[in-house]
């Protein structure tokens, strides 16, 4: 059995000073060659890659299996009740798309899972599922492909075997699979939909290209230049689109173009195959935790399932003036949050990319009361805080090698609905990772063997 903590010291034993400077002189010219930034932001600014070994990858796709049938029965029961859907809290036009058919059987052919993972002890906790537009698969096998060609890389393999990743095809076989699902018969367009100015632009590229190196065309489109005509879509340049990947985050396609926005129309009249489908939003709601972790909901899953909850779901419940059970006792859920700032979490039930989290053990005791006030006002998540692992990462900085210990997660990819495959990692000095946010880099994660 693969021992990860010798992994990561025969690596930095093999790094030393010149061949660090050689391997960082290729990364950075990689990045700017393959465009590997998040707006100006190099995606990766440490010199290697986060290691799993087999038995680790292993553990995360069987428990990925086993909490993905439990949001799927939380999906199904809140399609079918409309008591368990108002515990997501959904907005009045999203309770109106999530009952729009969209054709094909998974809400969220393509999401992510982010958790921390500790693999000293096994320890795995979810912190939120990005079942809505999840970001990283193109950037995850371009940053593999770099590393696997620095000469710290080629020292390493002659030690272990270093098993990559890749998860772009995946993306095309799940489109696809909706594509034909929905009813498509003849070679589709991929339009690959969001706005040209966000910071992810550059991996739209990376998913342009590869889409079309496998055949099938593809564009990137901003939906300010689409029409719905005719009982089809168009893009600008007049090309009819029929599968859709869309980027662009609803709650913003909403926001900026209203209802009514011709995607929007095309998805509703069944003239285009949306994906991720309007249902995805359901389950992208933070709420979806609270849902699983509240023992109000406990006759929607069985033995196993509840197993699986208490394993990898960290408690969480919709912040509101209530009673409700922490460790098996009864408590005022206002009071408890009041009282344990330094264990609590709050997430507003729809934002992305860090916004609005509030971690109680960095906030004073004032700012933690004015987050709760606010959190009573707008639909918020209260989530116990979960352990954090770090690793050292070797950086180069003024030429001199060093480690830096840093905080990590484990995200790995979802398809269907159904299995995981593929896994991004992101590393900070920060507890709250996201490169979103502001801060943190993007690592390639890739199985490692012992020879």
């Amino acid at each position: 059995m693969t021992d990860l903590r010798a992994a990561i010291e025969t690596y930095h034993a093999l790094l030393d000073d010149d061949l660090a400077a050689e391997s960082q002189e290729l990364l950075a010219e990689q990045l700017r060659r393959r465009g590997l930034f998040f707006g100006e932001r190099p995606l990766c600014v440490v010199l290697r890659p986060r290691f799993l070994t087999p038995a680790h990858y292993a553990f995360l796709r069987q428990a990925m299996r086993a909490i993905l049938r439990v949001f799927d029965k939380a999906f199904q029961a809140a399609l079918a009740d409309p008591s368990i859907r108002a515990q997501f809290h959904l907005a009045d036009w999203e309770e109106q798309l999530i009952q729009v058919e969209p054709g094909f059987r998974s809400p969220s052919p393509t999401s992510r899972m982010d958790t921390f993972f500790v693999p000293a002890d096994g320890t795995l906790k979810l912190v939120e599922y990005n079942a809505e537009t999840p970001a990283g698969v193109a950037y995850n096998d371009a940053l593999t492909e770099v590393f696997s060609t620095l000469p710290i890389m080629q020292r390493f393999e002659g030690r272990y075997e270093v098993r990559p990743l890749p998860v772009r095809h995946q993306v095309l076989h799940v489109l696809l699979d909706a594509y034909r699902q929905w009813g498509g018969r003849e070679r589709p367009t991929i339009a690959i939909l969001d706005w040209r100015e966000v910071p992810t632009y550059s991996e739209f590229v990376l998913f342009r290209d590869f889409f079309q190196t496998h055949g099938y065309p593809a564009q990137i489109v901003d939906p300010r230049g689409v029409e719905y005509r005719g009982g089809a879509l168009w893009s600008a340049d007049g090309a009819r689109l029929t599968l859709v990947y869309k980027r662009v985050l609803l709650s913003e396609l909403v926001q900026r173009g209203g209802v009514d926005h011709p995607v929007i129309q095309a998805a509703r009249d069944g003239a285009i195959c949306l994906v991720n489908s309007f249902r995805s939003k359901l389950l992208h709601k933070k709420a979806s935790f609270a849902v699983l972790s509240d023992e109000a909901n406990a006759a929607l899953f069985d033995a196993a399932d509840r197993q699986a909850i208490e394993a990898y779901i960290p408690w969480t419940r919709l912040l509101a003036d209530r009673r409700t059970q922490v460790d098996g006792r009864e408590v005022d859920l206002l009071t408890y949050a009041q009282d344990h700032k330094d264990d609590l979490v709050l997430k507003p039930n729809d934002e992305y990319g860090g916004k609005g989290v509030v971690l109680g053990w960095e906030v004073s005791a004032e700012a933690w009361q004015a987050a709760l006030r606010a959190g009573l006002a707008e639909p918020t998540v209260i989530q116990r805080r979960v352990q954090q692992p770090g690793e050292p990462y070797p950086v180069l900085a003024d030429g001199r090698l060093r480690l830096s210990e840093s905080l990590f997660d484990t995200d790995p990819f979802l398809w269907n609905s159904a299995y995981a495959s593929g896994c991004l990692t992101r590393i900070s000095t920060a507890a709250l990772l996201n490169v979103t946010a502001g801060g943190g880099s993007t690592v390639p994660t890739c199985v490692v063997e012992e020879r």
